[in-house]
């Protein structure tokens, strides 16, 4: 290294050090800190951060790529404190049966310490249809909450304050219409709904990619999206409207670059939506949120998480155009993995969750929902629920984990990894974008053409070609493989077989609440004004044929009483059902 290296490194170090002491030293002055004991078990001090001394030249070169928490590019964590300055959210994912019954799981949540709640939704309800749909038999209350109208939706939230807590809800298809029930209920409990804060799953590219839940082709979707952006910018500034979610692309079998990458470039997608309704990128990309999954290899994890928060920065400012040190930062919610959870030996799990929850924290997590042990097997029964729940606890409260920011910060193999599962994004990005450069230029020959920008088209291209979908089943085949050659381990199915486990008691939803779900329904439908509701859906329909913002009379309907299935069904009719093409 010669002198002239040395001494700009040595500078960059000391004038990093000390812009972050500056913006730490701000935040305790304002009270960001938390008044808490950051000490070790054994009592001993520590620093907020560390970093490389200015003689320790080897290390100095790779801080400008490391950065400082709280400054560009963020590799270290949003914050300059932290979690000093604010834990994670402990927002656990609940929901079974009707109403009523997840209502009060959700006021046990509260009660036992949850800082946030997260909807899980049935089946039908994901998919846009009421209880009493033929297509719904057998599924009602199954796998989340059935939801049909907005009373149901108040019945949710029976009790809570929205203006008090924050609230997630994972749904893409029918994610509007769900969310101005949402709004509505809100209306009814006399919230403010401008002032209400939470996130919106929305994310209906990771639908045609991974999870197979949307109702419409994509280009009405993308509209319905586009309408909702517009309206919480205006409207709801502190709600986020689109979750970007890999969650479901890592469960489907893909690795974590492929995760990371295409959940970004999904978020890059919707940026571009943003910018072609002209909207303001330092004013909507704030909205946006993203959802990964924490998985079992524990620095893997921890680099693609710190890895995604540079991506993001970095093409927010140099691609995407953005001034606004928020529109740069990637928030996100992290879920540990549903599928390496196992039903031979189901105990196991609880240690699953917790390595994997601790990565998800030490990549530097904003929220972070913990799965039950017995959820490979059913829906979480009160006592499971309250494991996962106590797991973040005791890492929060026990570990002194929360006490320095990104404290894995300049190892070599994190930093390694990280540098790794980034160009590994990166090459995936390049391929996504020359993907839509061949959209367009088929375009002009008659094809489908994509205008919205350049990773809109390469993934709407990538979505009708099936390349995605190919690249998640490739990556899920080898895993596979693995398994059965001995190669991968999993403990309890592949290795250390023997147990003396017992079979565990789970929570079975019983069938009755399908039939008092539907002899609910059919309750409301006779008491509500029939003659509204036909006319609600009706200027719904006729909102749809122009360039007018859907929510709207989207809102209209929910507070008429139309059902969730009546109004995705005359939606249906108007834009048509998406058929995925076979491919084989």
């Amino acid at each position: 290294m010669t002198d002239s290296v040395v001494d700009r490194t040595t500078q960059s170090v000391s004038s990093g050090r000390q812009a972050w002491q500056a913006r730490y030293d701000q935040a305790v002055a304002a009270g960001r800190v938390r008044d808490a004991d950051f000490t070790t078990l054994s009592g001993m001090e520590v620093d907020p951060v560390y970093g490389p001394s200015p003689e320790v030249e080897a290390v100095d070169e790779r801080m400008e790529r490391i950065g400082w928490p709280g400054t560009f590019p963020y590799t270290r964590g949003l914050y300059p404190t932290g979690y000093r300055g604010r834990t994670w959210t402990i927002r656990q994912f609940a929901g079974f049966g009707n109403a009523q019954q997840t209502n009060e799981r959700y006021k046990m949540i509260l009660a036992r310490g949850g800082g946030g709640l997260s909807v899980a939704f049935d089946m039908p309800t994901l998919m846009g249809r009421d209880s009493d749909d033929p297509q719904a038999l057998g599924e009602v209350g199954h796998c989340g909450v059935a939801i049909d109208t907005v009373s149901d939706m108040d019945t949710l939230f029976s009790d809570i304050r929205l203006s008090e807590v924050t609230t997630s809800m994972t749904i893409s298809g029918p994610a509007v219409p769900v969310f101005c029930m949402y709004l509505v209920a809100a209306e009814r409990q006399g919230v403010d709904v401008s002032a209400l804060n939470g996130t919106l799953q929305t994310d209906i590219f990771k639908e045609y990619i991974a999870q197979k839940e949307w109702l419409f082709p994509p280009e009405p979707h993308l509209r319905l999206i586009g309408d909702l952006m517009e309206y919480t910018t205006s409207d709801i500034p502190d709600y986020k409207p689109l979750s970007v979610s890999g969650y479901h692309i890592r469960e489907a079998g893909s690795t974590a670059a492929q995760e990371l990458a295409f959940t970004l470039a999904d978020g890059f997608g919707y940026v571009e939506l943003g910018l072609s309704r002209g909207l303001d990128v330092n004013t909507f990309a704030p909205g946006l949120s993203f959802f990964f999954d924490s998985h079992l290899d524990f620095f893997e994890e921890i680099a693609k998480f710190r890895a995604a928060r540079r991506i993001w920065a970095r093409w927010m400012r140099d691609v995407y155009g953005a001034t606004d040190e928020k529109a740069m930062w990637l928030r996100f919610h992290t879920q540990t993995a549903g599928v390496s959870l196992t039903a031979q030996q189901p105990l196991n799990n609880v240690v699953r969750t917790a390595v994997e929850a601790l990565a998800a924290v030490l990549g530097g997590t904003n929220s972070l929902h913990t799965n039950a042990l017995d959820e490979t097997l059913a829906l979480p029964t009160e006592q499971s629920a309250e494991v996962a729940l106590r797991t973040q606890q005791v890492l929060m409260e026990e570990t002194g984990v929360v006490n320095v920011a990104d404290p894995l910060g300049g190892s070599w193999f994190v930093e390694a990894l990280t540098d790794k599962v980034e160009a590994e994004a990166e090459a995936i990005f390049a391929t996504v974008r020359r993907m839509g450069e061949r959209g367009r230029e088929a375009g002009a020959d008659g094809e489908i053409e994509h205008p919205i920008g350049p990773m809109t088209s390469g993934i709407l291209r990538g979505i009708e070609d099936g390349w995605f979908q190919s690249e998640i089943a490739d990556a899920a085949f080898q895993y596979q493989l693995g398994l059965e050659k001995g190669a991968k381990k999993i403990v309890g199915v592949n290795c250390h077989t023997e147990s003396v486990s017992h079979e565990l008691e789970i929570l079975r939803v019983s069938h009755e609440v399908e039939r008092d779900q539907v002899s609910l329904l059919g309750r409301r439908r006779q008491a509500r004004d029939t003659a509204a509701v036909e006319q609600a859906l009706r200027s719904l329909v006729e909102v749809s044929r122009t360039d007018a913002n859907m929510i709207p009379a989207m809102l209209d309907a929910v507070r008429a009483e139309a059902s969730l299935g009546e109004i995705c069904n005359v939606l249906r009719e108007e834009w048509g059902v998406y058929r995925e093409p076979a491919r084989f």
